[in-house]
């Protein structure tokens, strides 16, 4: 069995300033980046010593790339053998050198598309530069209606073989109308999967089971989205918290919940690609 893993720490901290997001431009410490390292630290430490396949999301609040620490984790983490993925959500404004210390047969990078934060032109030349470091990766952008003419101009300008996914703007009630879900849906096959909170109450789901959340202090939770936590990934019988666990939430509408949803079948359509959001392409 593998175990697959969204870790968040308690980075917070972006380089962005999205008006949306409550992280924008939060700057911390230095003891408060120490801590976070070494939580990190530990968290690579205990995945080295598991002795079952692992695959591992860093989903953090804010951007981690640009912190030393996450690089090299991510290159000690797809060079360990019983690891089978490691891949992160960041804005793409790190550097990328640090990625020839990876096995980038595990490496997989979850890029967000921010317009207003970046140009496009910037945007473009860190992704060119990631197929040329023969680097896996998903472009994605908020589906932000003021945004639909720069999400088609990224679309077109994007290497055809690059999935480009629309995460739906979900704050306001029927935000989109439907000539704007028709245009997204044609950039993102899968959009109107994301636009659509899915029912889930007592749905068989894989998180608490293959799939868990963990906090830097090792607290694991079924998902980020479910508070009560099943144990803690440091204490010698956690793997005794793992079982199936139908799930205890009226809707899922996130990628990273709704996507382990068994009823929904996504793991058909995004085979190894899971973690990554990279769909097979025969199933767009």
């Amino acid at each position: 069995m593998t175990l697959s893993i969204l870790y968040r720490g308690p980075l917070s901290s972006c380089n962005y300033a999205c008006d949306y997001c409550p992280f924008a431009k939060r700057t911390e410490t230095v003891a408060e980046l120490a801590h976070d390292r070494e939580c990190l630290e530990r968290f690579v430490g205990w995945v080295n010593g598991r002795s079952h396949p692992v695959g591992v999301l860093f989903t953090p609040w804010g951007e981690a790339l640009v912190r030393r620490w996450y690089q090299d984790a991510l290159a000690e983490l797809t060079n360990m053998p019983h690891v089978v993925k490691a891949a992160i959500q960041t804005n793409l404004s790190c550097k990328l050198d640090w990625t020839d210390a990876c096995d980038k047969s595990k490496l997989a990078l979850w890029c967000t598309y921010h317009p207003g934060e970046t140009t496009r032109e910037r945007f473009l030349a860190k992704c060119h530069e990631l197929i040329a470091r023969g680097v896996r990766f998903s472009v994605g952008v908020v589906g932000l209606t003021e945004h639909l003419a720069e999400i088609k101009a990224l679309r077109a300008e994007l290497p055809p073989a690059v999935y480009l996914w629309v995460n739906a703007f979900k704050r306001v009630p029927d935000y989109y109308p439907p000539e704007v879900v028709d245009a997204l849906t044609a950039i993102d096959p899968l959009f109107p999967v994301n636009n659509t909170r899915h029912p889930s109450s007592g749905q068989a789901c894989r998180t608490g089971n293959t799939v868990i959340s963990v906090a830097g202090d090792g607290t694991a939770r079924r998902c980020h989205f479910v508070d009560t936590p099943i144990g803690n990934i440091y204490d010698a019988d956690f793997d005794s918290c793992l079982m199936p666990r139908p799930c205890p939430n009226a809707t899922c509408g996130c990628h990273i919940g709704y996507v382990h949803l068994q009823p929904l079948g996504l793991y058909g359509r995004f085979g190894d690609g899971v973690l990554e959001r990279i769909p097979n392409k025969d199933q767009l």
